[in-house]
């Protein structure tokens, strides 16, 4: 595939040699391959995470991380972001209302050890959930939609069919139709992209509901709760923890979410089309 021939983001894949076997014959070619670079966040000048993520879409991800993980209550608390690159990676600078920093110095030492897929050397069990305010009814979905919402999201994923490396999410409307997707080598990093297109996107995010193509973690619920969206479609299962959070804050989980199939979690209720029991 001709990467002219698609709108990737710029930066987001490389071209490397490769060999291999096909069809039991060697064969020398390039093939694209996903960027996975270190990109450190820091506010107003205090480092505070290192993400591994694909170098696209970069301001959306500062902004949905930073909304995300509560750092932010709004997008005005953000004044701005510069990207400075280096050799070892790249450094997104968020200059962030005083509040907002007096918020984060707060919630430094619950951070201590994160990683990317999970809450490795957290110090206490009470630093791994925050409270989230319960989620408002939302409309009235229907499976349908979300059938054809994760069938949308498959296919404007670019990144993914020239690389085949990384995750995405998007934002779907009440009826099912794509309207913004972004892709990550990281499942957390690309709904953190999402909601920070989310905020900077003149949609009510509470019209419709998000689609990933990961399992429903905890903190992708949090992440998803936290930009006010009421339903996560996920094309993996749900965990224990993950179920118990949506459970709590009025969040409809569905999971498996194949062709016409799907598992829900919790509050059945917002969904339409369901099939009566036989």
């Amino acid at each position: 595939m001709n990467l002219s021939d698609v709108p990737l983001r710029p930066g987001s894949a490389e071209l490397l040699p490769v060999r291999g076997v096909r069809a039991l014959q060697a064969f020398d070619n390039r093939d694209w391959v996903a960027v996975e670079v270190p990109v450190a966040l820091e506010f107003n000048g205090i480092a505070h995470a290192v993400m591994l993520a694909t170098p696209a879409d970069l301001a959306d991800f500062a902004l949905g991380f930073a909304l995300s993980e509560g750092i932010l209550l709004g997008r005005n608390e953000l004044y701005g972001v510069e990207e400075a690159y280096g050799p070892e990676g790249i450094t997104l600078k968020l200059d962030v209302a005083s509040a907002a920093f007096a918020r984060l110095k707060e919630r430094r030492r619950s951070m201590a050890g994160r990683t990317g897929c999970g809450l490795c050397g957290t110090e206490s069990l009470a630093h791994v959930t925050r409270a989230l305010p319960p989620l408002a009814d939302g409309p009235a979905l229907s499976t349908r939609a979300v059938a054809r919402g994760m069938r949308e999201l498959a296919s404007m994923q670019v990144l993914q069919k020239v690389t085949g490396a990384v995750h995405a999410a998007a934002w779907c409307s009440a009826e099912g139709e794509a309207l913004l997707v972004r892709e990550d080598v990281g499942r957390h990093n690309a709904l953190d992209k999402l909601v920070g297109a989310l905020a900077r996107s003149s949609v009510a995010a509470s019209t419709g509901f998000i689609a990933v193509t990961s399992r429903a973690s905890f903190e992708m619920v949090q992440k998803t709760v936290a930009a006010g969206v009421p339903l996560l479609a996920a094309v993996s299962a749900s965990t224990s923890l993950a179920t118990a959070i949506a459970q709590d804050t009025g969040l409809t989980l569905a999971g498996f979410v194949r062709s016409d199939d799907l598992v829900i979690y919790t509050h059945p209720w917002r969904l339409n089309g369901l099939p009566a029991n036989a």
